[in-house]
């Protein structure tokens, strides 16, 4: 069994969702019975384990990256593994699934201020739990996994650990690796019964507000307006959950670190100009990304929120999920370039 202490592993595995977006921008999201107009389209790529991986490789990550999850034996399959080798990510757990769709989304992204709204076809992903993955013959670091609630099999019960997802969780652990989770935010009631168990598993838990607020029961926004101490709350929630070693929590007007020894932060989102946010989808997977290189290369937690913070303000600057994507000293110039402050576009 590969258990070799963390900081003599190297690289992350991550694994879960892996997904095409179909991104139509449009000019506004009708009501029912109504009409919008579509006026660009392109495709990306969707799903917390490609989004983070492909952002890692485009940030410039020297560590290796290695993908886990199921694809469908069709076109869009084919090309997120050719996607994922022109781009040096290593495939070696991704399988393929016959008679079985790849997962796909269609974005409908509004072009004024970027919000989106999602379809999701759950395809190939929907039966993926992780048994695959022979976590004793790799040597990464980090074992990130996300996106649960979204990947039916992972959500499922188990006896011992609550849920298939910290069961595979316990699983890396004991293999020696650190583990870090995402979730997707819907809107339900189901996030303490599917994420309670995770976090008794987790090392690294990186969420958005609306996200940890659901998981913890704490109020994080009143009339819309952000509730520092409610997200501090939170994040002090989220350790006596079982988290281990760090919380960072994002949301339009910055993050917020806590580590679990006692150390915490507040990064201010940049001052953007009106007009940049071209789309915000992928965006909370390229903090995760940059506070995940950070975290792999032993950074200060300052350097950590900045660099998943300049990580998500580029990924805005394009409609699709990691197209906005760039190196590293490109992404952290965006702070200099605009300022830390509130986004006002």
């Amino acid at each position: 069994m590969n258990q070799e202490a963390p900081q003599n592993r190297s690289g992350l595995l991550a694994g879960g969702n892996w997904i095409i977006d179909q991104v139509k921008m449009i000019d506004v999201y009708p009501k029912h019975e109504q009409l919008a107009n579509i006026h660009g389209q392109s495709q990306g790529t969707g799903g917390s384990p490609y989004n983070v991986l492909l952002d890692l490789a485009k940030l410039g990550a020297s560590f290796p990256l290695v993908g886990a999850g199921l694809v469908g034996q069709d076109a869009l399959g084919e090309y997120i593994l050719n996607d994922c080798r022109e781009n040096g990510i290593d495939p070696a757990f991704i399988s393929v699934s016959p008679g079985t769709s790849t997962s796909y989304t269609d974005v409908m992204t509004e072009i004024d201020g970027g919000r989106r709204t999602f379809f999701h076809n759950r395809g190939a992903n929907a039966t993926w739990n992780g048994s695959d993955i022979d976590f004793t013959g790799s040597s990464a670091r980090i074992f990130h996994l996300g996106y649960l609630l979204l990947l039916d099999a992972i959500d499922e019960d188990n006896e011992e650990h609550g849920t298939v997802g910290a069961a595979l969780l316990a699983k890396a652990r004991e293999s020696g690796f650190k583990t870090s989770i995402d979730v997707v935010s819907e809107d339900s009631e189901r996030f303490s019964k599917i994420i309670g168990p995770a976090l008794k598993q987790v090392d690294y838990c990186i969420l958005n507000e609306i996200e940890a607020s659901k998981v913890t029961g704490v109020e994080v926004r009143r009339d819309g307006k952000l509730l520092e101490e409610g997200v501090e709350e939170a994040s002090r929630r989220l350790f006596d959950l079982g988290v281990t070693d760090l919380v960072a929590i994002h949301f339009p007007e910055g993050s917020y670190g806590e580590r679990s020894n006692g150390e915490k932060l507040r990064q201010g989102s940049l001052a953007l100009p009106k007009g940049y946010i071209k789309g915000a989808a992928g965006a909370g997977d390229a903090f995760c990304a940059g506070v995940l290189y950070g975290v792999h290369e032993g950074w200060a937690l300052e350097k950590c929120l900045l660099t998943g913070t300049c990580a998500a303000t580029a990924c805005m600057s394009d409609p699709t999920c990691t197209d906005g994507l760039r190196s590293l000293d490109d992404c952290l110039a965006l702070a200099d370039q605009f300022g830390i402050g509130e986004d006002e576009s």
